[in-house]
């Protein structure tokens, strides 16, 4: 990314589900996003590029590795300066920690409402 995205702003979202390949399909007939594969550790995730664009605006994931506990939802990826800071805030707020970025500056977290998303820092 040429410029890093604003505190507060949404970066990135991501769809994980069992059946990544189905559900790419499935989004690339409904959307007409173009599939880019984005090798992972023995199989490929994908990137999803609007029709004209350059540049992916979601990704769907297989519910694999370090995305095996992720919901079979839409999850954004909301940008935050201090990533401990916001973790620490939302559980004291009445959220959860659903999975951490084992080592990456994000954070996947659950609302008081049961509503999932993730943290992310970027620097």
């Amino acid at each position: 990314m040429a410029d890093a995205p604003k505190p507060g702003s949404i970066a990135w979202t991501d769809l994980t589900v069992e059946d990544a390949e189905g559900i790419r399909d499935f989004y690339a007939a409904v959307t007409g996003w173009t599939p880019s594969p984005v090798e992972m550790q023995g199989y490929a995730d994908y990137a999803m590029i609007p029709p004209g664009g350059e540049a992916p605006v979601a990704g769907i994931c297989h519910a694999r590795g370090a995305n095996a506990a992720l919901p079979p939802q839409w999850l954004p990826y909301i940008v935050v300066p201090d990533l401990a800071a916001a973790v620490q805030t939302c559980v004291d707020r009445g959220g959860a920690v659903l999975v951490s970025g084992e080592g990456r500056p994000f954070a996947v977290c659950r609302d008081p409402a049961g509503a999932a998303f993730a943290l992310y820092e970027s620097h």
